[in-house]
């Protein structure tokens, strides 16, 4: 496709809350936004989410990677998948999604009233504290129509946590735990036995490799849960073949876009989670995962995904975008990715 210009934009979105994790603490979340515009003036936005603080590409060279596109007058979806461009993972996903949105506007430059896009079941996302505190959380999301909890483990009071958000919220509510690799073998077994009474839905990487998590999946009742290890097809395909997770969470910045993710979920039951993505980014993913849900990858449907995430910020740059309600993520309607951005907002985030 003929390119005109390509904008390439950091910014970044401050939490309402400190954003507390085995990880560390954020306090804002860093992204890139990318436009693509094409010579008839239509625009396809991308975003780029580097998971820096888990060991990932830093923004400065995701930045740079997208503003070398500039240099091409042409881009499609094999180019930007090839050696020749050599795009790291997030820079990737904000390319091949800015691609797949302008071509979804050029098809489509009118909305089409009556056609809503399917909404997407999402998970609370619990922030790590003190039992009490995140109990009281997990309340206030249920009061807004929510059904599953994912609880951030991994800083301490691990069981604490998980007891007191199944005494506040019952055994109707689906609570699974992600520890984001930070248990070590020994620890990742001994807590799961601990948490096995509280029925548990999944546990989400509780270690690092695919030869610790094979040996947790076959100590614990509780289905373990890929998310760091699995970046690719060939990563699924030999986490299936070890055993060492029943079923994956994507992030779309973290594999390298829509198509990636979808390939991984042809191997591994799949749900997709955000990278605490901005507007855009959370747009695309909601529209992989409706594509997974419609599919019925491996069974794994009836998992809530977890896309509820933009809650955790204070303030967007978008003027249209999704919408979380009753637990559920709405997308905008709209042609592409249906997400409009307020430039004010952008330059008042512009990092």
């Amino acid at each position: 496709m003929k390119i005109a210009s390509v904008e390439v934009i950091p910014y970044a979105l401050p939490f309402r809350a400190h954003y507390v994790t085995a990880r560390g603490q954020l306090d804002r979340r860093e992204m890139v936004l990318l436009r693509l515009r094409s010579h008839d003036g239509l625009v396809g936005l991308g975003e780029a989410v580097p998971l820096s603080m888990r060991g990932g590409t830093a923004l400065t060279r995701v930045v740079k990677e997208l503003e070398r596109l500039g240099e091409r007058d042409s881009l499609d979806e094999a180019t930007l998948s090839g050696e020749a461009v050599a795009l790291s993972a997030p820079a990737r996903c904000a390319a091949l999604t800015a691609l797949l949105d302008l071509r979804g506007r050029r098809a489509a430059p009118g909305a089409s009233p009556g056609s809503e896009p399917a909404p997407v079941e999402c998970n609370a996302t619990l922030v790590a504290g003190e039992p009490a505190v995140v109990a009281a959380d997990a309340l206030a999301w249920a009061e807004d129509g929510f059904k599953t909890f994912k609880l951030k483990l991994g800083v301490g009071a691990d069981a604490g946590q998980v007891k007191a958000v199944r005494e506040a919220l019952g055994t109707e509510a689906r609570i699974r735990v992600d520890a984001n690799a930070a248990w070590d073998l020994e620890t990742a077994k001994r807590t799961l036995r601990e948490l096995e009474q509280f029925d548990i839905e999944l546990a989400e990487q509780p270690v690092s490799t695919l030869e610790e998590a094979a040996e947790v999946s076959a100590a614990t009742s509780i289905p373990i849960a890929g998310d760091e290890s699995i970046e690719s097809r060939a990563d699924a395909t030999r986490a299936v073949a070890m055993r060492a997770f029943e079923l994956t969470g994507i992030k779309l910045s973290k594999v390298g876009g829509p198509e990636a993710a979808i390939e991984i979920a042809e191997v591994l039951p799949s749900f997709i989670t955000s990278a605490l993505d901005g507007p855009v980014g959370i747009a695309a993913a909601a529209q992989v995962a409706q594509t997974l849900d419609a599919a019925d990858r491996g069974g794994a449907h009836s998992l809530a995904h977890g896309l509820a995430t933009q809650r955790l910020f204070s303030s967007t740059i978008a003027s249209v975008e999704c919408e979380v309600r009753d637990g559920m993520l709405y997308p905008p309607v709209g042609p592409g990715l249906g997400v409009e951005i307020d430039d004010s907002a952008l330059a008042a985030h512009r990092i």
